[in-house]
């Protein structure tokens, strides 16, 4: 009851917080529990254990959620409950306020008291943004917006058109403020601008999401159509100022910030502003670069993604984010032109080589897909895009000799992991694609590292397919084999290419032939054709097999032999290969 004890309790706490050591302390001690509870019982002085507790999250957020979250969550609950009934300034204190008691991790969802509080927040947020705004209350409610964004996706919203129409103005709102903040001469000068305009990208970016969202998705057609246009003119804005940023800006985590979110819109949208993004481009290689090279990269390091811009240790790795831009791009003559002569792809090669000693600097590393596995197969995707349509850069550019040296080295070791094999089918038929457009006897000689990746290259192609008993007969059919079942959707694709690719290296290498005979990919094949019904092998898997096969039987006596001894010629007629039948025939 002694309110001057109180007052001495409050000074000496702030003062054990404001030593290096005293938040840390203060955290292991049980601070945190007794600071909530002062505070959700309103006692005397609960002001101020709400800013001790501030102080305390902005310094050790993970830890006190870790060692506190039902007291944490009591206040959040109380702060909700109090910006939903607030209907004066109070309201909009609470929209600086809460953003610091929304905990990133995903326990937050998962608790009912926790949704209560979404819903709050949900409620509250919309009565804001529903009405007439000053900027100075506008701005709070869209950071506040963008936290819960970071913090749970758009599962705060509520389904139905209430959400929908929500959502839509969410997008709205953060758009016209990119807009008519970047679009200003001295754009991002005032105060506090620059974390606004972040906010409003995150918004942004979970307005793509939902716009491509198929199942389930928030917004009708007719919203997503909306929100396309409106992104278009704000991703416009993002463009315009990136065009006037001057060298010694670009350590801005702003610029960062910018940079990430048009790299979200060119992966997803690549139609619109294709001019101006292809005006962008040298900037943009040339900005990924720096950073690249700086070594500012930080990858590895788990992505802190904080609203606010000003102080957070940001990965700086731009070129993540750009490459399913980059990917895109590379399909069309003029991007990929503009690409080329702006040196991207010797910084692709680079980065490449990057993310794959990132992969493998952590053995046995975690099923799901990260981020540099993620990487590697969009960079495959890139250098499949420049082999296919650039063949001549491949063989003047050194950097795609030293990329095949990489991946005929690295195959081997990726294949047996069998929870990589997409990563791996890229690696095979990127490496068969570009040995046929380089393979010399003097760059290909049979040396151990280039038989090796052969090997597994042949291992890969040779067993995507199987004899399988079709249900209610007693026939066998062509199928997938259950090792690639899974991934099928995205290995058929380069099973097709490297079949095609490997077809062609075969006159061009003369120990190639044999390093199949050694794998015994014939004879099972052989045996595979024989033993299915044909109706159940499409034209296209026909293609593939007869593609490989004639130019083995061409190219190598014991190869034909071995194709006719095991009924070659009679296979070839039921399946309808007819090039195949007549390189048999010919003595």
């Amino acid at each position: 009851d002694g309110t001057s004890m109180i007052d001495d309790v409050y000074q000496c706490l702030s003062a054990v917080m404001a030593t290096t050591r005293g938040p840390r302390e203060l955290v292991t001690k049980g601070t945190v529990c007794a600071l909530c509870q002062a505070y959700v019982k309103s006692s005397y002085g609960s002001d101020r254990a709400l800013t001790l507790l501030l102080g305390l999250l902005a310094v050790a957020e993970a830890k006190c959620w870790q060692r506190d979250a039902p007291h944490l969550l009591a206040v959040l609950s109380k702060l909700s409950d109090d910006f939903l009934k607030a209907e004066d300034m109070t309201k909009f204190e609470l929209c600086e306020v809460l953003p610091h008691f929304v905990p990133l991790s995903p326990p937050f969802t998962q608790e009912p008291q926790g949704r209560e509080c979404l819903h709050r927040l949900y409620k509250g947020l919309a009565d804001i943004l529903g009405s007439k705004l000053s900027q100075s209350q506008r701005d709070p409610a869209l950071k506040l917006a963008a936290c819960l964004v970071q913090a749970c996706g758009s599962e705060w919203i509520p389904a139905g058109s209430a959400g929908s129409k929500f959502l839509a103005l969410l997008v709205n709102l953060a758009c016209v403020e990119v807009r008519l903040t970047l679009e200003e001469p001295d754009p991002v000068e005032a105060k506090g601008k620059k974390e606004v305009v972040t906010a409003c990208y995150v918004l942004i970016e979970m307005g793509i999401q939902e716009c491509l969202r198929e199942e389930k998705p928030l917004l009708e057609e007719v919203q997503k159509i909306q929100l396309m246009r409106i992104m278009e003119e704000a991703f416009g804005a993002v463009i315009f100022y990136l065009r006037q940023v001057k060298q010694e800006e670009l350590e801005d985590p702003f610029i960062f910030a910018s940079v990430r979110i048009l790299g979200a819109w060119m992966a997803e949208e690549t139609s619109s502003l294709k001019q101006e993004i292809c005006e962008l481009l040298p900037f943009l290689v040339d900005y990924a670069k720096k950073l690249f090279q700086e070594g500012s990269t930080a990858v590895s390091v788990p992505q802190p993604e904080l609203v606010s811009t000003e102080g957070s240790d940001l990965p700086r790795d731009a070129l993540r984010f750009l490459l399913p831009g980059f990917c895109h791009l590379t399909a069309e003559d003029r991007p990929r032109d503009i690409l080329i002569a702006a040196g991207a792809p010797a910084l692709l090669c680079e980065y490449f080589l990057y993310q794959w000693e990132l992969l493998t600097s952590k053995p046995g590393s975690p099923t799901p897909l990260t981020s540099a596995e993620m990487s590697l197969q969009t960079l495959c995707g890139i250098f499949l895009n420049l082999v296919v349509t650039a063949p001549d850069l491949v063989r003047r550019d050194k950097t795609f000799s030293s990329l095949m040296d990489m991946l005929m080295k690295s195959l081997p070791l990726l294949l047996p992991q069998k929870d990589h094999l997409v990563l791996a089918a890229n690696f095979a038929t990127l490496g068969l694609m570009l040995a046929r457009i380089l393979a010399s006897p003097a760059v290909l000689q049979g040396t151990h590292p280039t038989k090796e990746f052969f090997e597994a290259a042949i291992c890969f192609l040779s067993q995507a397919h199987t004899a399988q008993a079709e249900p209610g007969s007693d026939t066998l059919a062509m199928a997938v084999s259950s090792a690639y079942e899974s991934a099928w959707a995205e290995l058929r694709e380069l099973w097709l290419l490297g079949m095609q690719a490997l077809a062609g290296c075969v006159p061009l290498l003369p120990w190639l032939p044999q390093a199949v005979l050694q794998a015994q990919w014939l004879e099972a094949l052989a045996d595979l054709l024989t033993r299915v019904h044909p109706a159940s092998v499409d034209f296209e898997l026909v293609a593939a097999f007869q593609g490989v096969l004639v130019e083995l039987a061409r190219a190598s006596k014991a190869c034909r032999d071995v194709i006719v001894s095991h009924h070659g010629a009679e296979w070839a007629n039921l399946y309808g290969m007819a090039a195949l039948e007549q390189c048999l025939s010919e003595q």
